[in-house]
């Protein structure tokens, strides 16, 4: 028969466990649960005590979970946040009485587009919320694993954590600007034709970070590229092709075709298969949270124009 270790525990102990296996360093995981660490402290041992494990070991950078522990997260993780969704939603869910931060991560390709209308969708609803738009970066990922921002806007990621749900919400469709007064005069570009061209790019961390949508195109064709310019801001590389006679594949939610200084091109992929949807990422713990969700909902509203 198995051991009744959970009539031993209380739900105040477990909520520890999982915000240490989410941080792995006691001051943090204090400061989120507004104890002590000497709290903090005894709450670990009571843990140990009861599943007759470590739990946490500590390193020189913080505290690493045993092998217990990281399954014990895993399986109980999405329970106690079900259990949450549950006991603070009996009545219904109700945005207007949000008043935390609710902070999501978005492409720059996707974020000067959409703000706008995502901000004034998110706080029609929910006004005393603090609405975080950050941009996508390199610990992006992580920090959508580790609960630190509530979801992530950006085209399809590779190898993303097993942790991680996706969710397709919309597609792209791109197109090319050069300078309005550009040499080439055809209202058409084959991607074969990139060879001709000198580009200009943005660059988004987890997807084209190293290796921008023309270099990987042009290189399914067994072609070379001319890179001229790279940058994190749209601004800065619209402003280059402004006054260059570089090429820049944008994001229609950049929304260009008002700029009368930038004149729009067609692309042409060809037969090679190009991914252009664009997916919500977040945590599987939060699949039924019922603010993810209504954020996701959102988020779904501001991408269709």
């Amino acid at each position: 028969m198995a051991k009744d270790v959970f009539s031993k525990l209380d739900l105040n102990l477990l909520k520890t466990f999982i915000v240490l296996s989410q941080e792995c360093n006691m001051r943090k995981a204090s400061e989120r649960l507004f104890v002590s660490q000497p709290a903090i402290s005894k709450s670990l041992q009571r843990l140990r005590y009861v599943f007759e494990d470590e739990l946490f070991v500590k390193t020189y950078h913080g505290l690493k979970a045993t092998e217990l522990a990281k399954e014990l997260a895993q399986n109980i993780e999405p329970l106690m946040n079900e259990l949450t969704n549950a006991v603070n939603y009996t009545g219904g869910f109700n945005p207007s009485e949000i008043n935390s931060a609710l902070k999501i991560a978005i492409s720059p390709f996707l974020l000067t587009g959409i703000a706008q209308r995502l901000f004034t969708q998110i706080r029609n609803e929910a006004p005393h919320a603090e609405v975080q738009f950050l941009h996508w970066n390199k610990s992006t990922v992580q920090d959508i694993v580790d609960g630190k921002i509530h979801l992530g806007l950006n085209y399809n990621l590779d190898n993303i954590p097993k942790e991680l749900l996706n969710q397709t919400v919309a597609t792209e469709n791109f197109k090319a600007y050069v300078r309005h007064n550009h040499p080439y005069d055809k209202e058409l570009v084959e991607i074969q034709e990139g060879t001709q061209f000198e580009f200009a790019t943005l660059m988004a961390a987890d997807w084209n970070y190293n290796h921008s949508i023309a270099e990987k195109l042009l290189k399914s064709y067994g072609l070379d590229i001319r890179m001229g310019f790279r940058s994190e801001l749209p601004s800065a590389v619209i402003e280059v092709v402004k006054s260059s006679d570089m090429i820049f594949l944008s994001s229609k939610y950049l929304d260009l075709a008002s700029d009368t200084s930038l004149k729009p091109l067609d692309i042409s992929f060809g037969k090679i298969p190009f991914n252009t949807d664009i997916n919500l990422y977040y945590h599987n713990k939060d699949r039924q949270s019922h603010t993810n969700l209504w954020l996701r909902k959102k988020v779904a509203n501001a991408l269709a124009v």
